[in-house]
Protein backbone atom coordinates (compact mmCIF):
# COMPACT_ATOMS: atom_id res chain seq x y z
CA UNK A 1 0.00 0.00 0.00
CA UNK A 2 1.25 3.46 -0.93
CA UNK A 3 2.47 5.61 1.96
CA UNK A 4 2.38 9.38 1.79
CA UNK A 5 5.09 11.58 3.25
CA UNK A 6 2.45 12.49 5.83
CA UNK A 7 2.87 9.01 7.34
CA UNK A 8 6.54 9.66 8.07
CA UNK A 9 5.68 12.93 9.81
CA UNK A 10 3.13 11.20 12.04
CA UNK A 11 5.58 8.39 12.90
CA UNK A 12 8.18 10.97 13.91
CA UNK A 13 5.67 12.72 16.18
CA UNK A 14 4.66 9.42 17.82
CA UNK A 15 8.29 8.53 18.52
CA UNK A 16 9.00 11.86 20.23
CA UNK A 17 8.78 12.37 23.96
CA UNK A 18 5.18 12.95 25.05
CA UNK A 19 4.67 16.73 24.88
CA UNK A 20 1.67 17.52 22.69
CA UNK A 21 -1.57 16.08 21.45
CA UNK A 22 -1.21 15.54 17.69
CA UNK A 23 -4.18 16.83 15.65
CA UNK A 24 -4.34 15.44 12.08
CA UNK A 25 -6.80 17.56 10.13
CA UNK A 26 -7.65 18.31 6.52
CA UNK A 27 -10.30 17.98 3.84
CA UNK A 28 -12.75 15.09 3.81
CA UNK A 29 -11.59 11.96 1.91
CA UNK A 30 -7.88 12.86 1.77
CA UNK A 31 -6.80 9.75 3.69
CA UNK A 32 -6.23 11.10 7.21
CA UNK A 33 -7.39 7.92 8.94
CA UNK A 34 -5.41 5.68 6.59
CA UNK A 35 -2.25 7.71 7.15
CA UNK A 36 -2.65 7.57 10.94
CA UNK A 37 -3.27 3.81 10.85
CA UNK A 38 -0.24 3.24 8.63
CA UNK A 39 1.89 5.28 11.03
CA UNK A 40 0.54 3.39 14.03
CA UNK A 41 1.50 0.06 12.46
CA UNK A 42 5.07 1.32 12.09
CA UNK A 43 5.58 1.84 15.82
CA UNK A 44 5.90 -0.98 18.33
CA UNK A 45 3.87 0.31 21.26
CA UNK A 46 0.44 -0.74 22.57
CA UNK A 47 -2.33 1.27 20.93
CA UNK A 48 -6.07 1.78 21.13
CA UNK A 49 -8.16 3.06 18.19
CA UNK A 50 -11.58 4.66 18.77
CA UNK A 51 -13.77 5.83 15.91
CA UNK A 52 -16.75 8.12 16.35
CA UNK A 53 -18.27 6.45 13.26
CA UNK A 54 -18.61 3.22 15.23
CA UNK A 55 -20.14 4.79 18.35
CA UNK A 56 -23.88 4.34 18.92
CA UNK A 57 -24.11 7.42 21.10
CA UNK A 58 -21.62 10.26 20.78
CA UNK A 59 -21.20 12.04 24.09
CA UNK A 60 -18.66 13.37 26.55
CA UNK A 61 -19.12 10.14 28.51
CA UNK A 62 -18.28 8.03 25.45
CA UNK A 63 -15.06 9.97 25.01
CA UNK A 64 -14.18 9.54 28.66
CA UNK A 65 -14.85 5.78 28.48
CA UNK A 66 -12.64 5.32 25.42
CA UNK A 67 -9.84 7.26 27.09
CA UNK A 68 -10.13 5.05 30.18
CA UNK A 69 -9.72 1.95 28.00
CA UNK A 70 -6.48 3.37 26.60
CA UNK A 71 -5.27 4.18 30.12
CA UNK A 72 -5.96 0.60 31.19
CA UNK A 73 -3.99 -0.67 28.18
CA UNK A 74 -1.04 1.54 29.09
CA UNK A 75 -1.11 0.50 32.74
CA UNK A 76 -1.37 -3.19 31.87
CA UNK A 77 1.60 -3.02 29.47
CA UNK A 78 3.74 -0.86 31.74
CA UNK A 79 4.99 0.92 28.61
CA UNK A 80 4.12 3.94 26.52
CA UNK A 81 0.78 3.53 24.75
CA UNK A 82 -1.00 5.35 21.95
CA UNK A 83 -4.63 6.50 21.84
CA UNK A 84 -6.14 7.41 18.44
CA UNK A 85 -9.58 9.01 18.21
CA UNK A 86 -10.97 9.39 14.69
CA UNK A 87 -13.19 12.38 13.71
CA UNK A 88 -13.09 13.93 17.17
CA UNK A 89 -15.17 16.97 16.14
CA UNK A 90 -18.36 14.89 16.24
CA UNK A 91 -18.20 14.79 20.05
CA UNK A 92 -20.07 17.70 21.69
CA UNK A 93 -17.65 19.93 23.66
CA UNK A 94 -14.83 17.50 22.93
CA UNK A 95 -12.01 19.92 23.64
CA UNK A 96 -12.89 20.51 27.30
CA UNK A 97 -13.02 16.74 27.92
CA UNK A 98 -9.71 16.19 26.15
CA UNK A 99 -8.12 19.00 28.16
CA UNK A 100 -9.25 17.47 31.45
CA UNK A 101 -8.08 13.95 30.58
CA UNK A 102 -4.79 15.06 29.03
CA UNK A 103 -3.96 17.22 32.06
CA UNK A 104 -4.78 14.34 34.40
CA UNK A 105 -2.37 12.09 32.49
CA UNK A 106 0.30 14.79 32.65
CA UNK A 107 -0.06 15.21 36.41
CA UNK A 108 -0.13 11.46 37.00
CA UNK A 109 2.75 10.86 34.56
CA UNK A 110 0.62 8.44 32.55
CA UNK A 111 2.64 7.53 29.45
CA UNK A 112 -0.27 7.86 27.03
CA UNK A 113 0.30 9.61 23.71
CA UNK A 114 -2.72 10.93 21.82
CA UNK A 115 -3.60 11.48 18.14
CA UNK A 116 -6.91 13.07 17.15
CA UNK A 117 -8.21 13.36 13.58
CA UNK A 118 -10.87 15.69 12.24
CA UNK A 119 -12.25 16.86 8.89
CA UNK A 120 -13.68 20.20 9.92
CA UNK A 121 -10.80 22.65 10.25
CA UNK A 122 -12.93 25.44 11.72
CA UNK A 123 -14.53 23.17 14.32
CA UNK A 124 -11.14 21.71 15.21
CA UNK A 125 -9.57 25.16 15.51
CA UNK A 126 -12.47 26.43 17.59
CA UNK A 127 -11.98 23.59 20.07
CA UNK A 128 -8.24 24.08 20.20
CA UNK A 129 -8.49 27.80 20.88
CA UNK A 130 -11.17 27.33 23.52
CA UNK A 131 -9.43 24.74 25.69
CA UNK A 132 -6.19 23.28 24.40
CA UNK A 133 -3.80 26.18 23.94
CA UNK A 134 -0.22 25.03 24.45
CA UNK A 135 -1.19 21.36 24.42
CA UNK A 136 -1.34 20.46 20.73
CA UNK A 137 0.35 20.44 17.33
CA UNK A 138 -1.51 20.34 14.01
CA UNK A 139 -0.48 18.01 11.19
CA UNK A 140 -2.23 19.04 7.97
CA UNK A 141 -3.44 16.37 5.54
CA UNK A 142 -3.61 18.09 2.13
CA UNK A 143 -5.18 16.79 -1.05
CA UNK A 144 -2.92 14.33 -2.85
CA UNK A 145 -0.27 15.94 -5.03
CA UNK A 146 0.49 15.12 -8.65
CA UNK A 147 3.62 13.24 -7.56
CA UNK A 148 1.63 11.08 -5.14
CA UNK A 149 -1.12 10.34 -7.68
CA UNK A 150 1.49 9.53 -10.32
CA UNK A 151 3.23 7.00 -8.06
CA UNK A 152 0.12 5.50 -6.49
CA UNK A 153 -2.32 5.44 -9.43
CA UNK A 154 -0.19 5.96 -12.56
CA UNK A 155 -1.81 9.33 -13.30
CA UNK A 156 -0.69 11.33 -16.30
CA UNK A 157 -0.61 15.11 -15.98
CA UNK A 158 -3.97 15.37 -17.77
CA UNK A 159 -5.43 12.72 -15.47
CA UNK A 160 -4.41 14.78 -12.47
CA UNK A 161 -5.66 18.06 -13.92
CA UNK A 162 -9.14 16.67 -14.48
CA UNK A 163 -9.58 14.08 -11.71
CA UNK A 164 -7.58 15.85 -9.01
CA UNK A 165 -6.16 14.45 -5.78
CA UNK A 166 -8.88 12.46 -4.02
CA UNK A 167 -7.52 8.91 -3.65
CA UNK A 168 -10.92 7.23 -3.33
CA UNK A 169 -11.98 8.55 -6.74
CA UNK A 170 -8.93 7.28 -8.62
CA UNK A 171 -10.41 3.82 -9.29
CA UNK A 172 -13.33 5.46 -11.11
CA UNK A 173 -11.40 7.58 -13.60
CA UNK A 174 -12.40 5.35 -16.54
CA UNK A 175 -16.08 6.01 -15.84
CA UNK A 176 -16.67 9.76 -15.65
CA UNK A 177 -20.29 9.41 -14.57
CA UNK A 178 -19.46 7.19 -11.58
CA UNK A 179 -16.50 9.42 -10.75
CA UNK A 180 -18.76 12.50 -10.69
CA UNK A 181 -21.29 10.65 -8.54
CA UNK A 182 -18.56 9.79 -6.03
CA UNK A 183 -17.23 13.34 -5.84
CA UNK A 184 -20.75 14.68 -5.35
CA UNK A 185 -22.07 12.18 -2.80
CA UNK A 186 -18.86 11.43 -0.86
CA UNK A 187 -17.10 14.79 -0.87
CA UNK A 188 -19.07 17.86 -1.93
CA UNK A 189 -22.49 17.16 -0.40
CA UNK A 190 -21.23 15.91 3.00
CA UNK A 191 -18.82 18.83 3.24
CA UNK A 192 -21.54 21.38 2.53
CA UNK A 193 -24.43 19.78 4.43
CA UNK A 194 -22.57 18.19 7.35
CA UNK A 195 -19.06 19.52 8.01
CA UNK A 196 -19.86 23.20 7.50
CA UNK A 197 -23.17 22.96 9.40
CA UNK A 198 -21.22 21.56 12.35
CA UNK A 199 -19.01 24.64 12.28
CA UNK A 200 -21.58 27.39 12.51
CA UNK A 201 -25.22 28.12 11.82
CA UNK A 202 -25.85 28.60 8.10
CA UNK A 203 -29.09 30.50 7.58
CA UNK A 204 -29.07 30.18 3.80
CA UNK A 205 -27.81 26.68 2.90
CA UNK A 206 -28.95 27.05 -0.73
CA UNK A 207 -26.83 30.20 -1.03
CA UNK A 208 -23.82 28.40 0.42
CA UNK A 209 -24.18 25.63 -2.18
CA UNK A 210 -24.67 28.13 -5.01
CA UNK A 211 -21.62 30.13 -3.93
CA UNK A 212 -19.49 26.97 -3.92
CA UNK A 213 -20.62 25.95 -7.41
CA UNK A 214 -20.10 29.45 -8.80
CA UNK A 215 -16.68 29.76 -7.20
CA UNK A 216 -15.57 26.31 -8.35
CA UNK A 217 -16.63 26.95 -11.95
CA UNK A 218 -14.87 30.35 -11.90
CA UNK A 219 -11.75 29.03 -10.17
CA UNK A 220 -8.62 31.08 -10.95
CA UNK A 221 -10.79 34.05 -11.91
CA UNK A 222 -11.46 37.29 -10.08
CA UNK A 223 -15.05 38.31 -9.44
CA UNK A 224 -16.19 41.40 -7.57
CA UNK A 225 -18.75 40.90 -4.84
CA UNK A 226 -21.13 43.03 -6.93
CA UNK A 227 -20.91 40.53 -9.81
CA UNK A 228 -21.29 37.61 -7.40
CA UNK A 229 -24.43 39.19 -5.93
CA UNK A 230 -25.81 39.57 -9.46
CA UNK A 231 -25.36 35.88 -10.26
CA UNK A 232 -26.79 34.38 -7.07
CA UNK A 233 -30.41 34.38 -5.95
CA UNK A 234 -31.20 35.52 -2.39
CA UNK A 235 -27.54 36.47 -1.98
CA UNK A 236 -28.16 38.95 0.82
CA UNK A 237 -25.15 41.24 1.12
CA UNK A 238 -21.39 41.16 0.70
CA UNK A 239 -20.85 40.45 4.41
CA UNK A 240 -22.87 37.23 4.12
CA UNK A 241 -20.98 36.18 0.99
CA UNK A 242 -17.60 36.87 2.56
CA UNK A 243 -18.60 34.87 5.64
CA UNK A 244 -19.77 31.87 3.59
CA UNK A 245 -16.62 32.00 1.47
CA UNK A 246 -14.60 31.91 4.69
CA UNK A 247 -16.50 28.78 5.79
CA UNK A 248 -15.79 27.11 2.44
CA UNK A 249 -12.13 28.01 2.86
CA UNK A 250 -11.93 26.47 6.32
CA UNK A 251 -13.62 23.34 4.96
CA UNK A 252 -10.69 23.08 2.49
CA UNK A 253 -12.74 23.12 -0.71
CA UNK A 254 -12.82 26.74 -1.99
CA UNK A 255 -11.11 29.99 -1.06
CA UNK A 256 -11.08 33.57 -2.25
CA UNK A 257 -7.52 34.80 -2.74
CA UNK A 258 -7.02 38.44 -1.78
CA UNK A 259 -5.08 40.96 -3.85
CA UNK A 260 -1.57 41.57 -2.58
CA UNK A 261 -0.84 45.07 -1.32
CA UNK A 262 1.44 46.58 1.28
CA UNK A 263 -1.70 48.40 2.45
CA UNK A 264 -3.62 45.93 4.66
CA UNK A 265 -6.89 47.85 4.22
CA UNK A 266 -6.71 47.43 0.44
CA UNK A 267 -6.15 43.69 0.91
CA UNK A 268 -9.34 43.35 2.96
CA UNK A 269 -11.35 45.43 0.48
CA UNK A 270 -10.18 43.60 -2.67
CA UNK A 271 -12.37 41.40 -4.85
CA UNK A 272 -11.71 37.70 -4.30
CA UNK A 273 -10.06 35.46 -6.89
CA UNK A 274 -11.78 32.11 -6.51
CA UNK A 275 -9.56 29.08 -6.13
CA UNK A 276 -10.50 25.45 -5.51
CA UNK A 277 -8.37 23.36 -3.17
CA UNK A 278 -8.48 20.52 -5.71
CA UNK A 279 -9.14 20.68 -9.44
CA UNK A 280 -11.70 17.85 -9.29
CA UNK A 281 -14.04 20.27 -7.50
CA UNK A 282 -13.83 22.57 -10.53
CA UNK A 283 -14.36 19.90 -13.20
CA UNK A 284 -17.14 18.23 -11.19
CA UNK A 285 -19.01 21.53 -10.74
CA UNK A 286 -18.65 22.48 -14.39
CA UNK A 287 -19.93 19.12 -15.66
CA UNK A 288 -18.08 19.27 -18.99
CA UNK A 289 -16.53 16.00 -20.17
CA UNK A 290 -12.82 15.44 -19.73
CA UNK A 291 -12.09 15.43 -23.48
CA UNK A 292 -13.92 18.69 -24.13
CA UNK A 293 -12.71 20.40 -20.96
CA UNK A 294 -9.04 19.72 -21.70
CA UNK A 295 -9.37 20.75 -25.36
CA UNK A 296 -10.94 24.17 -24.76
CA UNK A 297 -8.05 26.67 -24.39
CA UNK A 298 -9.73 28.92 -21.81
CA UNK A 299 -11.12 26.03 -19.74
CA UNK A 300 -7.80 24.18 -19.78
CA UNK A 301 -5.98 27.40 -18.98
CA UNK A 302 -8.04 28.11 -15.87
CA UNK A 303 -7.73 24.45 -14.89
CA UNK A 304 -3.93 24.62 -15.07
CA UNK A 305 -3.88 27.86 -13.09
CA UNK A 306 -6.16 26.23 -10.51
CA UNK A 307 -3.84 23.22 -10.25
CA UNK A 308 -0.88 25.53 -9.59
CA UNK A 309 -2.91 27.50 -7.05
CA UNK A 310 -4.10 24.37 -5.23
CA UNK A 311 -0.51 23.13 -5.07
CA UNK A 312 0.56 26.45 -3.54
CA UNK A 313 -2.27 26.38 -0.99
CA UNK A 314 -1.25 22.89 0.13
CA UNK A 315 2.39 23.92 0.56
CA UNK A 316 1.46 27.18 2.29
CA UNK A 317 -0.25 25.32 5.14
CA UNK A 318 2.84 23.20 5.72
CA UNK A 319 5.51 25.83 5.12
CA UNK A 320 3.85 28.92 6.56
CA UNK A 321 3.62 31.37 3.67
CA UNK A 322 0.67 33.39 2.32
CA UNK A 323 -0.80 33.21 -1.19
CA UNK A 324 -2.26 36.25 -2.97
CA UNK A 325 -2.88 37.48 -6.51
CA UNK A 326 -1.83 40.90 -7.81
CA UNK A 327 -3.28 43.34 -10.30
CA UNK A 328 -2.68 47.01 -11.07
CA UNK A 329 -4.65 48.35 -14.05
CA UNK A 330 -3.82 45.96 -16.94
CA UNK A 331 -0.83 44.30 -15.27
CA UNK A 332 -1.46 41.22 -13.16
CA UNK A 333 0.41 38.28 -11.66
CA UNK A 334 -1.38 34.99 -11.10
CA UNK A 335 0.08 34.39 -7.64
CA UNK A 336 2.14 36.27 -5.10
CA UNK A 337 3.81 34.33 -2.29
CA UNK A 338 4.73 36.17 0.89
CA UNK A 339 6.90 34.70 3.64
CA UNK A 340 8.62 37.00 6.11
CA UNK A 341 10.53 39.49 3.99
CA UNK A 342 10.51 37.24 0.91
CA UNK A 343 8.23 37.72 -2.10
CA UNK A 344 7.72 35.57 -5.19
CA UNK A 345 5.64 36.50 -8.24
CA UNK A 346 4.32 33.58 -10.28
CA UNK A 347 2.96 33.71 -13.82
CA UNK A 348 1.36 30.60 -15.32
CA UNK A 349 1.59 30.07 -19.09
CA UNK A 350 -1.49 27.90 -19.37
CA UNK A 351 -2.43 28.07 -23.03
CA UNK A 352 -5.10 30.74 -22.79
CA UNK A 353 -4.27 34.11 -24.31
CA UNK A 354 -2.60 36.47 -21.85
CA UNK A 355 0.71 38.23 -21.44
CA UNK A 356 3.44 37.75 -18.87
CA UNK A 357 4.01 41.44 -18.20
CA UNK A 358 2.47 41.22 -14.74
CA UNK A 359 5.46 39.68 -13.02
CA UNK A 360 7.74 42.23 -14.68
CA UNK A 361 5.56 45.08 -13.44
CA UNK A 362 5.49 43.57 -9.97
CA UNK A 363 9.27 43.20 -10.08
CA UNK A 364 9.61 46.94 -10.75
CA UNK A 365 7.64 47.70 -7.60
CA UNK A 366 9.42 45.02 -5.54
CA UNK A 367 12.92 44.58 -7.03
CA UNK A 368 13.95 41.90 -4.52
CA UNK A 369 11.05 39.63 -5.43
CA UNK A 370 11.72 36.31 -7.16
CA UNK A 371 9.91 35.87 -10.48
CA UNK A 372 8.80 32.44 -11.75
CA UNK A 373 7.09 31.66 -15.05
CA UNK A 374 5.43 28.24 -14.95
CA UNK A 375 5.33 26.71 -18.42
CA UNK A 376 8.53 28.41 -19.57
CA UNK A 377 11.25 26.13 -21.05
CA UNK A 378 13.16 26.01 -17.76
CA UNK A 379 10.11 25.47 -15.49
CA UNK A 380 7.66 22.96 -16.90
CA UNK A 381 4.22 22.59 -15.33
CA UNK A 382 4.94 18.93 -14.59
CA UNK A 383 8.21 19.63 -12.77
CA UNK A 384 6.59 22.43 -10.81
CA UNK A 385 3.71 20.23 -9.64
CA UNK A 386 6.23 17.49 -8.78
CA UNK A 387 7.89 19.90 -6.33
CA UNK A 388 11.16 20.29 -8.22
CA UNK A 389 11.14 24.10 -8.22
CA UNK A 390 12.11 26.25 -5.22
CA UNK A 391 9.44 28.80 -4.35
CA UNK A 392 11.74 31.31 -2.66
CA UNK A 393 15.33 32.49 -3.09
Amino acid sequence: MFKRALVKTIVERINETRRFIQIVTGARQTGKTTAVQQAAKSVKIPQYFASTDEAQLLSRQWLNNEWQKARHLQKKSGKEALLIIDEIQKIPQWSSVVKQLWDEDTRNKTALKVILTGSSSLLIQKGLKESLLGRFEVVHSPHWSFGECKKAFGYTLDDFLFFGGYPGAAALKNDEYRWAQYVGTSIVEPTLSQDIFLMQEVRKPALLTSLFKLGAIYSAQELSYTKILGQLQDAGNTVTLAHYLDLLDKANILCGLQKFSSNKLKVRQSSPRFLVYDTSLMTYSDGTSRKRFLELPDARGHLIESAVGAYLLARSKKEGFEVFYWREKNAEADFILHKGSSLTAIEVKSGRIKGIEGSLAFKKLYPKALSLIIGAPDISLENFLLGKIDLFD
